[in-house]
């Protein structure tokens, strides 16, 4: 990987201690089942930064400090490599930072909601964006592929929410159903309108959010693995977003499974703008 800091020259980096967002590249691809390329994610994301503008929702983010952190190295074993993104979210959290992981398969979630319930327990909740349940009990052999790692997550206690799925299995479909997981469909969200999506009241006031990027259309993200039609749009996702932030704090994120096309850094960069904005919705209602 190159040294991109998130937004490049524009943002002095700020020492890890002094800085709101962490940014922690993980370019991990090992369960990959269809077009590989995630490993280049991470990097394609920092790259697509340095051409954000400041200036985001009425707010400048950046000015509460961001700190990219060097990047994990992900060769060897799935569990050895899960075990280093535990420490380097936990590493983040403790200097009272939000950790930023920029993915990588989606399996890099796991780690950093290890390192989450180490210090929150069970009192938090994920949200998932994801054209994919990820509820899966194993798949290609391994208990920690990207289409398990959800699966993984709510075996530790701690409450789910999906938002965009539209790819499912029927052990996923009917695990999510007999353990009441929460879901709003991405076909939901369109006929209901994303105005009438709005988490449970008794979802926790702290929320990690992970974001698939396969949860955008295919016309508007194609750059994904597994990518599927019928996925929700921009406006959809930023509003669902804000609303979701709304008397909630956002302890953690990470935003995973972009692989990079060539010659076409636009979808790179709505990935970059898409966490600048939920960065500008953490700054403002904090």
């Amino acid at each position: 990987m190159g040294s991109f800091n998130f937004h490049g020259e524009d943002v002095a980096p700020s020492a890890p201690e002094e800085a709101l967002f962490h940014f922690i590249p993980v370019p991990l691809e090992q369960s990959v089942s269809y077009e590989g390329g995630t490993a280049k994610g991470p990097e394609a994301i920092l790259e697509a930064s340095c051409q954000l503008e400041l200036l985001e929702n009425s707010c400048v983010p950046t000015e509460t400090g961001v700190y990219t952190a060097p990047a994990i190295d992900c060769q060897g074993d799935i569990e050895d490599i899960i075990s280093v993104i535990r420490f380097a979210t936990a590493a983040s959290v403790g200097c009272g930072a939000i950790p930023v992981l920029l993915g990588g398969e989606h399996t890099v979630t796991l780690g950093a909601i290890q390192a989450m319930h180490e210090k929150y327990g069970t009192d938090f909740g994920v949200v998932q964006f994801d054209a994919h349940a990820d509820l899966r009990d194993s798949y290609t052999g391994t208990k920690y592929s990207h289409a398990s790692v959800l699966r993984r997550v709510h075996e530790m206690g701690i409450p789910v929410y999906q938002i965009g799925t539209r790819s499912y299995s029927s052990e996923e479909d009917e695990y999510r159903k007999a353990h009441s997981i929460w879901y709003k469909d991405a076909e939901e969200v369109f006929r209901s309108g994303e105005s009438s999506i709005l988490l449970p009241e008794d979802c926790p006031k702290n929320i990690y959010i992970t974001f698939d990027v396969d949860a955008f259309d295919t016309a508007i993200m194609p750059a994904t693995g597994t990518p599927v039609p019928g996925g929700l749009d921009w406006y959809q996702v930023v509003w669902m977003i804000k609303r979701f932030l709304e008397g909630r704090r956002c302890i953690g994120m990470d935003f995973v499974e972009l692989a990079p096309i060539e010659g076409f850094h636009g979808y790179d960069f709505a990935v970059a703008q898409l966490i600048h904005r939920v960065m500008s919705y953490i700054v403002l209602q904090s």
